[in-house]
């Protein structure tokens, strides 16, 4: 690849054996605009998680389980080799840099793209011999036509979808910053900034928050943005809450006057160049942010306003289930991305919609394998002969975030599959129907959908959910469901009442097919007895499961009956929105099993 060449002659040229590129912005975020997608233009691969390490003669690319397959056919003929994190005899990056300290003397990255906590693992665990070094310019050195920073106005998220003002929400940072003995409190990430202000913006694509930082102190915020995004409506609104208003970069120059203060910061977002501005001065305490929390529980507006979002949602995806069934037998053509167009549409048609809340993965047969296939003019296979399409999909609404998947049979499909695909069901019902004692975490509670999966001796590589924010990012910590802690997933919190989070086990046969079942779920009180206080899940996504694909002999009974009851409360909620036609459709697949 060029782009790559050109990078390593410069690595020659500024005498740097090594350079780190993560995939992430100056803020941490999962999701990234396309300013800051330097792993992909270098390496080619499209995944959202990866790190590209590029060696003056050699390129090595780490990322996950849900992208095996994917990079292995978009690093083909690049040079670059790929890394399965995880697995038997594959080093992490930090092993391979000390085996190799013969010919890597120093490793450089741009300084605002790692976090604190990665660059001090790096300074623990890397050998003295080599050095570590921050180059903020080597990347726009050697891209060409990179693209500009983003740019959005923001908007205003009324207290009727909100449900708590900023007062209410600056006042509550601040006494636990009182409780930590902190008088600073630099946040930066994004999700977190646009719940705190009750701003919504759409600088990064699908996720609508804004590139912004903030410095909280015992009476004043700082929020640090591109002014030009802010009109006059914003700016009374920042300027009734006394908040001041700097231009976005000015804060690495404005943290180098901050001294003496007791200042809190989460390692895992701050990055490193923030970091290193601070902590000679000042008195540095890390901590998760507390907006996290504050932020995952969601108050009582707010869970009526998402039950209603997913009113509508179900509503598109029984239209799109209704589409997809009746143009499969009527021989039409259909394709991954005219499907995947279909229910974007749907979607779009509806009251409150804001933008998908990621882009649609809907991939037919072999490409159901890979976890987050994105169909391209290249890929894009007509659906035209029997098999299962599935379709992981969701929406931003005012009213909330939603992220769904179905997996559809069409056509005549084999036992295996539908044995599979009744797996899969029964860990979406096993985890679902979990009542448990106050204080569990995910990682206690991922058995109950992983469990009739592993009994076949198969696995998903991947964890068994996320958390969702409200319109905010689909993905959102600290709550999840996973067999093993990942500590940089950040997922593994107590489940408390209102938290959100998503059930989406599943199977994926590289060659062959991927089935996924994905509904939220809420945390919501079960009752007290004297052994103490228990939890339980209320499932919040309405829209049918295929029962074309359901082999009703593998289901227990009580299995039965949670899907015959789901399927009574989908029929519930969505019927009266629909004509008389769509009513039948949706009739005929919750009907009793």
């Amino acid at each position: 690849m060029i782009s790559l060449e050109n990078l390593q002659k410069q690595l020659i040229a500024s005498n740097y054996d090594a350079f780190i590129i993560p995939t992430s912005d100056f803020h941490g975020s999962e999701y990234i605009s396309d300013y800051f997608k330097a792993r992909k233009y270098f390496s080619g691969f499209t995944g959202s998680a990866g790190t590209l390490l590029v060696l003056q003669s050699s390129a090595f690319l780490w990322t996950d389980g849900r992208y095996f397959i994917q990079a292995a056919l978009e690093l083909e003929n690049t040079g670059i080799e790929l890394m399965k994190m995880g697995e038997p005899n594959v080093p992490t990056i930090t092993e391979f840099l000390n085996s190799n300290t013969s010919s890597i003397r120093n490793i450089v990255f741009d300084g605002r793209l790692l976090s604190t906590n990665e660059v001090l693992k790096y300074q623990k665990e890397l050998k003295p011999t080599i050095k570590i070094e921050i180059d903020n310019n080597l990347i726009d050195k050697t891209w060409a036509l990179r693209p500009r920073l983003p740019y959005s106005n923001l908007y205003i998220l009324s207290n009727f979808f909100a449900g708590r003002s900023y007062e209410e929400k600056i006042q509550a940072i601040r006494n636990i910053m009182k409780d930590k003995n902190v008088n600073g409190f630099l946040l930066t990430s994004l999700e977190d900034q646009a719940w705190l202000y009750n701003l919504r913006g759409n600088d990064v694509p699908h996720t609508p928050v804004f590139l912004s930082y903030t410095y909280i102190t015992n009476e004043n915020v700082t929020l640090f943005i591109d002014q030009n995004k802010i009109d006059l409506e914003v700016n009374k609104y920042l300027d009734r809450e006394s908040i001041t208003v700097k231009p976005y970069f000015e804060i690495y120059e404005y943290v180098k006057t901050i001294k003496g203060k007791n200042i809190l910061i989460d390692p895992n977002k701050v990055n490193y160049s923030l970091y290193n501005s601070l902590f000679e001065q000042n008195n540095i305490t890390f901590d998760t942010n507390p907006t996290l929390l504050l932020k995952a529980i969601k108050n009582e507006t707010e869970i009526e306003n998402i039950k209603m979002a997913h009113i509508k949602d179900g509503l598109c995806v029984t239209r799109f289930m209704k589409y997809l069934k009746e143009k499969f037998i009527e021989g039409d053509k259909l394709t991954e991305i005219s499907l995947s167009d279909y229910i974007a549409n749907l979607r779009k048609e509806t009251k409150g919609y804001v933008d998908l809340s990621f882009n649609t993965i809907c991939a037919f047969n072999e490409h159901g394998a890979m976890m987050h296939y994105s169909a391209t003019e290249e890929s894009n296979y007509d659906v035209d002969k029997p098999g299962f399409l599935l379709i992981d999909s969701g929406g931003h609404y005012l009213e909330g975030t939603t992220d769904i998947t179905r997996t559809y049979a069409l056509g005549s499909i084999s036992k295996e599959m539908k044995k599979h695909y009744t797996l899969v069901l029964k860990a979406v019902i096993g985890l679902a129907s979990a009542v448990f004692m106050k204080g569990c975490r995910g990682i206690n509670l991922d058995i109950l959908a992983r469990g009739p999966i592993w009994k076949e001796l198969l696995d998903y590589k991947c964890g068994t959910g996320h958390g969702v924010g409200y319109l905010l990012s689909v993905h959102e910590a600290p709550n999840g469901f996973r067999w093993k802690i990942v500590p940089e997933r950040n997922d593994s919190a107590i489940l408390e009442p209102g938290m959100v989070t998503t059930d989406e086990p599943g199977i994926y046969l590289e060659n062959k097919y991927g089935i996924r079942i994905e509904n939220e779920l809420l945390c919501v009180n079960a009752g007290t007895s004297p052994f103490g206080e228990f939890l339980k899940f209320e499932t919040i996504t309405y829209a049918p499961i295929d029962l074309d694909a359901v082999d009703v002999s593998l289901l227990n009974d009580e299995e039965k009956k949670w899907l015959n009851d789901y399927h009574k409360m989908v029929y519930e909620k969505l019927a009266s929105e629909l004509n008389d036609e769509e009513k039948e459709f949706l009739k005929q697949y919750t009907r009793e099993i």
